[in-house]
């Protein structure tokens, strides 16, 4: 059966204290990778948690659309968060974020080759075995797109979906952002997707840049997101619906009013003109890593290897791309990082002020990520030949180091 979430939102430190005063959260996303095991849950989940409030784990490493197999320790983690949070599932991304060992540092597409999702299949199917409660698979918000494309992203989704029993996680300022990029019509595209495995919603803000429509979860929710919000809970009842965002956090009160926005446009609390009804199960052939071949990995990884390397400076861009496209998608990529060591480390980007951001690009030019924020950190702050003495130790999540959180205001009473 489809599991009634209700309202959500993505668990951030600074918007704890409006997820507690919010009596009517039905459940929390928690970034998968930042929940280590040998560490305690923070105080306020855990108070949710006993209030009856879901934790639902959503990982960005598994990296399911790379060419290698997924990472069996990572399998491992994600199955050992799900059920020590008791979450009624999980979910991760239909997308890749290595290639050929280098990391791109962010979520980048896969190609829409009927090899390609082959491979997904089998590497999907690996990740369902291994965990103790249903995925739901997202579909990412990309700038640009794989050339000579074979499948719809409609059919793509859907057949992956159906042969690895994965649930739907739509993300609808995804659908958004890719209409506005890539010239398509956003509700078209979302009729195309298989909303009868709908698992959850996301929603989100984000700003056009030099033409481009950047998925920032840093901007308020656009209207004409909330439209296509709508057009889906007038199609289906959705069983929940979750607001995200990560930085540049405003005051309570307009948190507040856009989580009651998203819970007016889901349709939560009234009918909806078409029930959901039960999940079903599918029947059609299953992937297994036994029936992709050592060749279409390898071909795969290859072309993300090149596609990754040229993210990142290193190689030349792979032919047939938008070469403008991927030039965005770089700086993009640049400005994510810079802006999370930034969060992890403000002595540094204190120290160098209002030159931070053009010498963070300057030392990421030409040089992957290392593994993790404090490594990135650290070897930006050796180049820029600073020494804060954070860098002796693993970073922490002060309150200056992830941005001022809103500040409960008028609206506390209501919740609490």
């Amino acid at each position: 059966m489809s599991i009634d979430l209700g309202l959500g939102m993505g668990w951030r430190s600074p918007l704890a204290a409006l997820a507690l005063c919010r009596v009517d959260l039905g459940f929390v996303e928690v970034v998968a990778e930042a929940f280590p095991a040998d560490r305690p849950l923070p105080l306020p989940l855990e108070v949710l948690r006993r209030r009856g409030v879901r934790v639902v784990p959503h990982g960005v490493r598994l990296s399911l659309g790379s060419g290698c197999e997924p990472d069996r320790e990572r399998l491992a983690a994600l199955a050992r968060l799900a059920e020590r949070v008791d979450a009624p599932l999980v979910s991760e991304h239909i997308a890749f974020v290595r290639g050929g060992g280098v990391e791109a540092g962010h979520l980048l597409p896969v190609p829409r080759t009927r090899a390609a999702l082959e491979v997904l299949v089998a590497n999907v199917s690996a990740a369902v075995a291994a965990l103790p409660v249903p995925l739901a698979l997202e579909p990412i918000a990309s700038l640009f797109e794989w050339p000579d494309a074979e499948i719809d992203e409609g059919a793509f989704i859907s057949e992956l979906l159906d042969r690895t029993g994965a649930l739907l996680l739509l993300d609808v300022a995804n659908v958004h952002a890719n209409a506005r990029n890539h010239g398509h019509d956003p509700v078209a595209l979302l009729d195309r997707l298989p909303l009868d495995r709908l698992a959850y919603v996301h929603v989100a803000g984000g700003s056009e840049e030099a033409g481009l429509y950047h998925d920032t979860h840093a901007h308020p929710v656009p209207d004409a997101v909330l439209d296509l919000l709508g057009h889906l809970s007038s199609r289906r009842a959705v069983p929940g619906v979750m607001l995200e965002r990560d930085s540049r956090f405003p005051p309570a009160d307009e948190i507040d009013a856009e989580l009651d926005a998203i819970a007016i446009a889901a349709g939560l609390g009234r009918a909806p003109a078409m029930a959901s009804g039960p999940l079903a199960t599918r029947s059609g052939p299953v992937g297994s890593s036994s029936l992709v071949t050592l060749g279409r990995r390898h071909r795969l990884s290859a072309d993300q290897s090149t596609l990754v390397g040229a993210l990142v400076g290193s190689t030349a861009p792979p032919a047939g791309f938008d070469v403008s496209r991927l030039g965005a998608a770089a700086a993009a990529l640049v400005g994510k990082r810079g802006s999370e060591v930034a969060r992890a480390y403000p002595e540094v980007a204190d120290a160098l002020g209002e030159r931070f951001r053009g010498e963070f690009a300057a030392y990421a030019h030409a040089r992957p990520l290392p593994t993790g924020t404090h490594a990135d950190g650290a070897a930006f702050a050796e180049w820029a030949g600073l020494r804060p003495a954070s860098l002796a130790r693993p970073p922490r999540r002060t309150a200056r180091s992830r941005g001022r959180g809103p500040q409960l205001g008028s609206r506390r009473g209501r919740h609490g």
